[in-house]
């Protein structure tokens, strides 16, 4: 499978709904069937908690798909960030059946009636800069490694899973504060507010549309947002305005890259980077070498990335 390239720009669409979707099950054949006979890819989760995903492909087949979720009963009102890319980026479509649309592990949540008060983009920085306030990144800690807001505590997670323990483990600080929490997209914090709040805490607070939507509509001199935000697709990261940021992605253990990790003596290009190489045999890297090979060849014969990366 390679990636496609087009003359103008790939539409992405980062999308989530929390809803309630007792026939979830019977959703997924259409919508596979829809987005594929339409060119488009990405992954589309479904749950009984409703939608989450990212896809790409035309203006107007991205368009007609959104058209098409909202006209499902308990989806309209879709959030929706778009942006653009030079190239596809992403290898085939993908619409899986979830416990859950972003997996936290606690039961008898409902974001969808419970969550957090919504902070627009244009009033999130007041809300940050705000003595009383304690912003938490909700992502994971190789997401936060290259860009978060000025003074946000990093739980310094490796799954969303862990986020109820670390909330656990640091009640006493959250007392008597605003409570203000982010994350890339918008669905992680929503659910994080929902489950803060079923804790007893009144004051929380989450940035609506995500770290995307504030950098496409916060102008970068005003913006409080310090280095890129990493996305789950080959583009990597994004900067301020959406645009594609510089990024790289270690193809061993997927962990973004910045400028000083290339820099790295660890560093070799799809075999290791500073964040792998201890972690990682001699063995495991042989494997990577020859994976990595693989991929060359396919660049040189015009057949775009090899489906192993």
């Amino acid at each position: 499978m390679t990636i496609s390239s087009h003359d103008q720009p790939v539409r992405v669409a980062a999308l989530y709904r929390f809803a309630r979707l007792d026939a979830f099950e019977a959703l997924r054949a259409p919508l596979a069937a829809f987005c594929c006979g339409r060119g488009i890819k990405g992954t589309l989760l479904l749950a009984r908690e409703g939608i989450n995903g990212t896809v790409a492909g035309s203006d107007g087949d991205v368009a007609a798909l959104i058209d098409h979720l909202e006209a499902i009963a308990g989806l309209a009102g879709l959030e929706v960030k778009y942006s653009s890319a030079a190239e596809m980026p992403f290898h085939r479509m993908k619409v899986r059946l979830k416990r859950e649309i972003v997996t936290m592990g606690v039961e008898g949540l409902d974001p969808a009636t419970s969550a957090g008060t919504y902070v627009a983009p244009a009033d999130w920085n007041a809300l940050i800069s705000d003595a009383d306030t304690i912003v938490i990144d909700t992502r994971n800690a190789y997401e936060v490694s290259i860009g978060s807001f000025k003074g946000a505590v990093d739980p310094a997670t490796s799954s969303f899973r862990e986020f109820p323990a670390w909330v656990e483990r640091h009640r006493a600080e959250l007392d008597g504060r605003k409570i203000a929490m982010f994350c890339t997209g918008g669905i992680r914090c929503e659910k994080a507010t929902a489950y803060v709040k079923s804790l007893g805490f009144d004051d929380v607070f989450h940035l609506k549309g995500g770290i995307l939507r504030y950098l496409e509509e916060v102008p970068a001199e005003q913006s409080l947002w310090q280095g890129e935000c990493f996305v789950f697709d080959e583009r990597v990261s994004v900067s301020h305005g959406l645009v594609e940021g510089e990024a790289e992605l270690c193809r061993a253990c997927r962990h973004p890259l910045t400028g000083h990790d290339l820099l790295s003596p660890h560093y070799t290009a799809g075999i290791s980077c500073p964040h792998c190489f201890d972690a990682r045999s001699d063995e495991d890297r042989a494997r990577y070498a020859e994976r990595q090979r693989q991929v060359e060849l396919a660049q040189a014969r015009g057949r775009g990335p090899h489906v192993g990366r």
